[in-house]
């Protein structure tokens, strides 16, 4: 005598294991599709090729530099009231070892119209600036750094007469037209990626 499963059981199985199939079909993700770390690095490494092609001076200041901070594709817009965000990676060390990854953000209010993008660096210049900056939740973008950036918003040429600052930001690579907008008083706080 052969014993068989009732009718029953074998729904019952047939439509929990359905459901188990639907359920990590939803959970699981394709693995062609880059993580969040992947599409930022892939995005740092483009911005940091265009860095070194496009501003004179910024392969020399990277090397004298104890860190960068790389943020591509910096999306702002604005009309009155004005917001910028990104993310990116802190490079340090000769090899530019990526240590943590961190996101832009920043509101403005006053006279702008438009929307643009582009590129930002910051170079560390001092063990003590780049320090400051991996201590701090919420790090603010002020004073104590040097722009490098000239009335079209094309990046200027890096001199040697810029390097007194402890932190030196560069912008470049925009793309659109954007009146009147500033990143001092951006905040970058640490993401994980």
């Amino acid at each position: 005598m052969i014993n068989r499963p009732s009718p029953s059981w074998t729904r019952r199985a047939t439509v929990l294991g359905l459901g188990a199939a639907a359920l990590a079909a939803c959970t699981t993700s394709p693995t062609n599709a880059p993580s969040r770390r992947e599409a930022i690095d892939r995005r740092v490494d483009q911005a940091l090729a265009e860095l070194f092609a496009e501003v004179p001076g910024a392969a020399d200041l990277a090397q004298q530099a104890e860190g960068i901070l790389i943020i591509p594709r910096i999306a702002t817009a604005g009309l009155i009231v004005g917001g910028a965000y990104g993310e990116g990676a802190l490079m340090v060390g000769p090899q530019r070892a990526r240590v943590a990854y961190y996101a832009l953000s920043a509101a403005s209010l006053g006279f702008q119209a438009g929307a643009a993008e582009f590129n930002q660096a910051l170079f560390f210049m001092t063990p003590a600036a780049l320090q400051a900056f991996r201590l701090s939740d919420g790090w603010q973008l002020g004073a104590t750094a040097q722009i490098v950036v000239d009335q079209e918003g094309a990046a200027a040429g890096i001199t040697t007469t810029r390097l007194n600052r402890p932190i030196i930001e560069v912008i470049y690579g925009q793309r659109g037209l954007l009146a009147g907008a500033s990143l001092e008083g951006a905040l970058y706080n640490r993401i994980a990626a």
